[in-house]
C-alpha cells in the first residue's frame, strides 16, 4: 500500500505508507524553492521529503538492508531528503550489546550510508548513530550522534545529543542513557539543505525548550527530533511536548 502526506503549518493532512512517509513541507519552509518541473511553465515547487520508520534490531546488516530500501524508493518518489530515525543503525538487546556493535564515523557501516546517498542522490539524516568516539578507549562510552549526509555522501554535520534520558518509570528497569553514553558539548548550526534550513536534535532534547529557540534564532527552518521512544516513553512525550 502507498500513500502520502502533506504537511502544512500544525496540521496532517492525509494518509501515509506504512514504513515511509513523504511528506511536502509547505508552511515549515520559508520560503518555496526552486525545483525542476517537467511539464509546468512554472518554476516552483514544494520540496519533498521522506521520513522512514524502522524497528531496528541488533542486526546491524539487516537493518540496514531495510533503511536502504525505503531510501531507494524515497529517491525514486522524487524525495530530495530522506530521515531515518535514532537506532537507526541497530538496538541492541543491553547495553554491553551496544557498546561491543558500535563504530566511529569512519567505520563500515556509516561508509554504507554514504555509499547509499551517492548511488541514490539524497540527503540523510541519520537520526541516532552509537558512535565510538575519539575518547572511547579511555571512556568505553559512546556518543549517540545524529549524522547529516548530503546527497553526495559526504558528512556536513554531527550533532551528539546533550540530554542524555536518565528516568525511572514505576514497573520497570530505570533508564539510565549515561551509563552507557556521553553527552555531547555543543549544538550544531543550522544546516542548508534542498528542504531548508535544518537544526539537529535528537529524542531526549525535545523536553529542553532553550535547544530548539537557539536553533530557531540561528536560522533554523526545519528542528528534527529522531527518537526511539518506548511504549511508555513515547506518549508522555509527542503527546504532551509537541501540542
Amino acid at each position: 500500500m502507498l500513500g502520502f502526506i502533506t504537511i502544512r503549518p500544525y496540521q496532517l493532512l492525509s494518509l501515509l505508507r506504512p514504513g515511509l512517509w513523504i511528506s511536502q513541507l509547505s508552511g515549515l519552509c520559508a520560503q518555496p524553492r526552486p525545483r525542476p518541473m517537467a511539464n509546468s511553465s512554472s518554476s516552483w515547487e514544494l520540496p519533498l521529503v521522506a521520513v522512514c520508520q524502522v524497528t531496528s534490531t541488533p542486526d546491524k546488516q539487516q537493518n540496514f538492508k531495510t533503511c536502504a530500501e525505503l531510501v531507494r524508493e524515497a529517491a525514486r518518489l522524487g524525495a530530495c531528503l530522506a530521515f531515518l530515525p535514532e537506532a537507526f543503525d541497530y538496538i541492541a538487546r543491553d547495553p554491553a550489546e551496544s557498546l561491543s556493535l558500535s563504530e566511529p564515523l569512519s567505520g563500515n557501516l556509516l561508509g554504507e550510508y554514504t555509499q547509499l546517498a551517492r548511488e541514490c542522490g539524497i540527503w540523510l539524516s541519520l537520526g541516532g548513530f552509537h558512535e565510538r568516539g575519539q575518547d572511547w578507549e579511555q571512556t568505553q562510552k559512546i556518543y549517540n550522534c545524529h549524522v547529516l549526509l548530503n546527497s553526495k555522501g559526504s558528512i556536513v554535520a554531527t550533532y551528539r545529543k546533550t540530554h542524555l534520558c536518565d528516568i525511572e518509570i514505576p514497573g520497570q528497569e530505570p533508564m539510565r542513557e549515561s551509563n552507557s553514553t556521553l553527552p555531547g558539548s555543543s549544538l550544531e548550526s543550522p544546516v542548508s539543505t534542498p528542504a531548508g534550513k535544518i537544526g539537529l536534535a535528537v529524542c531526549y532534547d525535545i523536553r529542553f525548550p532553550e535547544l530548539s529557540l537557539a536553533l530557531a534564532q540561528a536560522g533554523a527552518e526545519i528542528l528534527t527530533y529522531p527518537s526511539a521512544f518506548g511504549s511508555v516513553t513515547g506518549p508522555a512525550h509527542w503527546e504532551p511536548v509537541s501540542s
